[in-house]
């Protein structure tokens, strides 16, 4: 009965997937929140070089103006494309 006991011990002191999984799991959760944090931040600018880039492409020329609104407290971007 105690060497049953004691190889069950053993194995449970020895066995670490399961720390080792929790432990790949936080991380990748906290890559995934970088991720969606460094999207979030530069997502605008994205679009703005986006669309810069497809009238360049075009043969145009890209405008964008932002006018903020005091009042809304939001700020909005007229762009144009003009040829």
């Amino acid at each position: 009965m105690i060497a049953i006991f004691s190889n069950a011990t053993a194995r449970v002191r020895h066995d670490e997937k399961g720390a080792t999984a929790v432990e790949y799991g936080i991380m990748v959760a906290l890559i995934a929140v970088v991720i969606i944090v460094a999207v979030g931040l530069i997502g605008g600018n994205l679009t703005t070089t986006f669309s810069s880039v497809a009238c360049n492409v075009k043969g145009g020329a890209y405008t964008a103006a932002k006018a903020a609104d005091a009042a809304a407290g939001t700020a909005a971007v007229a762009e144009s494309c003009t040829k």
